[in-house]
């Protein structure tokens, strides 16, 4: 009997949450004795980590699935799962629909794959998707990156946003003590990781359910200080968080970033909408005023700061005028990168019940007037980069041309220029930008006198 190493392979759809949920499954499965496999169809294990944010995700994984269903029937030592989104939402169905599925399993399990496995070797077909504290994890993630990592601060979400799934899929807001915390990036510091970005869904509602109080009657342990407590650790040189969201961000977070030279001048703040009525009915919780506020703000303590965001068009009930409104916000605020959405109904959420849903020829309309007019401001935005020099962490090589190394600057621009990667990966190195595109930058590197 052959006693090569099972082989897994991971695909992973949706959001950086899901991608850090993949590194830790892929430690996991690493920690088992497996090893990496790049092609799916000949893995001995197949695990799709996936996302149901999106009706064409959701599609897609079934496309895949029946692939690997087909290669199961000749080859009954297969072992598939769904894990994710799609897996937490549709729980049994999944069984049913792709009855040569082993495990499905929500992504609060994603800790627990050791376990859920051994009951698969055991010849049971597993379902997990019941709520569950996350447990503190242990495992070594198998990360993408050499050079930047992902650390999870707190998962699921409180939120009740009419559109969305989250809140059903990932569960209540939990979030992982500062001292767990610290403990990831100080051993991410020292296996020479350059850049942490903290993720959470709402990562603003961080500590949260974290016991503390000041003196002064201050909640503590909020993102604020945890990005203080975590801010000095060796051999980190840069920090980034995602996503935030308006309804809880803060003066005194805004503050705290301007002050941190580690803390990136880069802000993803999602929108959703410009008309106040439909951030009402989508149940955000603050106004487009507000927003623009928040971004003033911003703007106010670092004026070069780099602002992304996401956006949503064809909300149910949205008018043209109310369209237009999410138009002027884009226009006036000038944003660098703009993720866009034409609204998909999803399953178990308030919105997708509703009667005024607006036709797809309608959503897909809006949409390509909106991206065409993010392509703009983001070319306008990058006007500023010419000539400038920027400060770039190269992450790897260009693929498409291999005598180019890429990285990104503080403000998150993909930058290219000559190098060789032996020399350059992990490093921070001085560009001077010779050609902005909108979400894009080329440069010369400029090497120190001394070097």
């Amino acid at each position: 009997m052959s006693s090569a190493p099972r082989r897994y392979h991971v695909t992973t759809f949706g959001c950086q949450m899901n991608k850090a949920d993949s590194e830790r499954m892929a430690g996991i499965l690493e920690t088992m004795g497996m090893a990496w496999e790049e092609d799916p169809l000949q893995a001995d294990i197949v695990l799709y980590n996936t996302c149901t944010i999106r009706d064409n995700a959701e599609q897609k994984v079934y496309s895949y699935l029946g692939r690997q269903a087909k290669r199961k029937q000749t080859n009954p030592n297969l072992t598939l799962v769904v894990a994710g989104c799609v897996a937490q939402q549709e729980g049994e169905k999944l069984l049913r629909r792709v009855p040569e599925l082993d495990l499905v399993m929500g992504p609060q399990h994603a800790n627990r794959l050791q376990d859920l496995l051994e009951q698969v070797m055991n010849g049971n077909q597993v379902v997990a998707t019941d709520p569950v504290h996350i447990m503190e994890d242990i495992t070594q993630p198998r990360r993408d990156s050499e050079v930047t990592a992902w650390v999870n601060v707190i998962y699921g979400c409180n939120e009740r946003c009419t559109y969305c799934v989250v809140p059903g899929v990932r569960g209540v807001e939990q979030s992982r003590t500062p001292e767990a915390i610290y403990a990831e990036m100080e051993a991410l510091g020292r296996q020479g990781f350059k850049e942490v970005t903290l993720l959470g869904q709402n990562i603003d509602a961080y500590g949260r359910d974290l016991p503390g109080i000041t003196a002064e009657g201050r909640r503590q342990n909020t993102l604020t200080d945890l990005l203080y407590t975590v801010h000095d650790i060796p051999g980190i040189e840069r920090i980034r968080f995602a996503t935030s969201h308006p309804r809880y961000f803060t003066e005194r977070l805004i503050q705290a970033c301007a002050e941190l030279p580690k803390v990136c001048e880069h802000f993803h703040i999602p929108f959703q909408s410009g008309d106040n009525d439909v951030l009402k009915a989508m149940a955000r919780g603050y106004t487009h005023e507000k927003y623009r506020r928040i971004i003033d703000s911003i703007r106010e303590y670092m004026p070069d700061a780099a602002i992304s965001a996401d956006a949503i068009v064809g909300f149910p009930g949205e008018t043209e005028e109310q369209f237009q409104r999410t138009m002027q916000l884009v226009d006036d605020v000038g944003f660098d990168l703009l993720n866009t959405a034409a609204y998909s109904p999803r399953p178990n959420t308030p919105a997708a019940l509703w009667d005024n849903q607006l036709s797809e020829a309608e959503k897909s309309d809006r949409l390509q007037r909106l991206n065409h007019l993010v392509g703009l401001k983001a070319a306008e935005r990058s006007q500023r980069y010419a000539n400038r020099v920027e400060q770039v962490l190269i992450e790897d090589v260009n693929p498409k041309d291999p005598s180019q190394v890429m990285g990104r600057t503080r403000g998150n621009r993909l930058t290219f220029c000559t190098g060789d990667i032996t020399h350059l990966k992990g490093q921070l190195i001085d560009v001077q930008i010779t050609e902005v595109r909108p979400f894009s930058l080329t440069g010369v590197h400029l090497v120190p006198a001394h070097a």
